[in-house]
């Protein structure tokens, strides 16, 4: 199983330079993948205009979108932006793609939520045409529903998880690979997973999950007690996915602090 490392690209604190250096060091490290969030209605910096500054300065790791909410944005303007990253870095990008699961981010965008599932469909559909995005494009699609594991299995390389613990993701990856055979795809969805790590800080690393999926109510406290924040949690994890059949596992910062990089890949290379 492949480990990658997320850009910081919604957590506090994070800026221009941090994001640069955070991209250097992954890039020189175990890591296979360097992924972004998106939300429009929060504090954060843009998934593609991150992974394109990323793009500047690394030269081997993949890019990655875990996940972009594809119905924010029009098909042209969402097709222009993956296309261009694709471009900056010479085709190393995994377009990952659903629909999100906070309103506000729809309301912000003057979007009606209530076609989002049509609307994503629609959107892959088109990436995968002619006229879509060039066939070297890795393209996942993410969420939990039939609809959802069915627009992967149509349209998609593979099935992006939310995160979770292993045995959340084990579930999902029977649906998506029910899904697949339902089609009559050949082979095996991709199946990526991801988790959330704080090596240093993880009381602060707590804070910022609490508030990311505040929307949650109750839930967001136990996200929150998911915080990987031990070596010793972070080798059980990723055990854990290893274990259920993930194929690429990234790992998400929640705390912005540029030593956080050097201690996952300490914790990998181990």
């Amino acid at each position: 199983m492949r480990v990658g490392i997320g850009l910081p690209n919604t957590t506090p604190g994070a800026d221009g330079p941090l994001l640069l250096e955070w991209a250097r060091r992954a890039d020189a490290g175990p890591f296979s993948t360097l992924a972004v969030l998106d939300r429009l209605a929060y504090e954060s910096i843009e998934p593609f205009t991150a992974l394109a500054a990323a793009a500047a300065v690394t030269s081997r790791i993949r890019l990655a979108t875990m996940i972009v909410i594809g119905p924010l944005r029009t098909t042209a303007l969402l097709a222009k932006q993956a296309s261009s990253v694709q471009a900056i870095a010479g085709g190393r990008l995994t377009l990952g793609l659903s629909v999100g699961a906070r309103l506000d981010d729809y309301e912000v965008a003057g979007v009606d939520h209530r076609r989002r599932g049509a609307r994503l469909s629609e959107q892959l559909a088109y990436l995968r045409s002619a006229d879509g995005i060039d066939d070297g494009l890795q393209l996942l699609a993410g969420g939990a529903s039939g609809a959802a594991f069915a627009r992967m299995a149509r349209y998609t390389d593979g099935y992006a998880h939310g995160g979770g613990p292993p045995r959340a993701f084990a579930a999902a990856a029977v649906s998506a690979r029910a899904a697949w055979s339902d089609l009559g795809r050949s082979g095996q969805p991709q199946l990526w997973g991801q988790g959330y790590f704080a090596l240093g800080d993880a009381e602060r690393g707590a804070a910022y999950l609490r508030d990311y999926y505040a929307f949650t109510g109750g839930f967001a406290e136990k996200i929150a007690a998911g915080n990987l924040t031990s070596a010793r949690a972070v080798k059980d994890f990723i055990r854990g996915y290893e274990a259920a059949g993930c194929e690429e596992l990234i790992l998400l910062p929640t705390v912005a602090d540029i030593d956080e990089v050097d201690r996952l890949a300490r914790v990998i290379a181990g």
